[in-house]
C-alpha cells in the first residue's frame, strides 16, 4: 500500500514538473517571438516606424508606437524571465487584440488568426501565472521565507 502512495506522489511531483517545464517553455518562446520578430524592429528603427505607424485607438501615432515597443520589447522580456509576467502579459494581450480586432479588422481571417494566437498565449499566462522557474517564484519563495511578524522574530 506504501508503495501505490508513493508511486502516486512520484507521479505527481513529475507530472507538476512537467507541467511548469511547459509554462517555461510556452513563456520564453512565446516571449521570444514577440521581442524578436516584433519588439526589437520597431524600437530599433523608432524613426522609421514614427513616421509611418498607424493610430488604431485614437491616442496619436507617436503614443502608439510607444506603447507597441513597450509591450512587444520590455514587456516581452519580462515574460520570458517570468518577472510580473500576469502583468507584463496584459498590455501584449492588448496590443494583439487592437492588432487583430482594429488594425486587421478588414483582413482576411489569416491575417486577424496570427495576432489572436498570441493573445491566446497571454490569456493563458495571465491565468496560469509564470510557473516554477521564473523570477516571480523566486520572489514568492523570498517572501514565504521571511518572518511575517516582529513576534516572530524574538
Amino acid at each position: 500500500m506504501l508503495s501505490l502512495i508513493g508511486a502516486i506522489v512520484n507521479t505527481s511531483m513529475i507530472q507538476g514538473t512537467v507541467a511548469n517545464l511547459g509554462i517555461l517553455f510556452a513563456r520564453v518562446s512565446i516571449g521570444l517571438m514577440m521581442l524578436l520578430a516584433h519588439g526589437y524592429g520597431k524600437l530599433a528603427n523608432y524613426s522609421v516606424y514614427a513616421e509611418k505607424f498607424g493610430d488604431p485607438i485614437g491616442l496619436g501615432s507617436t503614443t502608439s508606437l510607444v506603447l507597441a515597443i513597450f509591450a512587444e520589447f520590455f514587456c516581452s522580456i519580462a515574460v520570458i524571465f517570468g518577472f510580473m509576467t500576469r502583468l507584463a502579459a496584459i498590455p501584449l494581450l492588448t496590443t494583439m487584440l487592437v492588432a487583430s480586432l482594429i488594425v486587421h479588422a478588414s483582413d482576411p481571417w489569416q491575417r486577424q488568426e496570427f495576432a489572436l494566437l498570441y493573445a491566446f498565449m497571454y490569456v493563458t499566462l495571465i491565468l496560469v501565472g509564470s510557473g516554477k522557474y521564473s523570477i516571480d517564484a523566486l520572489i514568492s519563495r523570498k517572501i514565504e521565507e521571511q518572518p511575517t511578524s516582529s513576534a516572530a522574530k524574538i
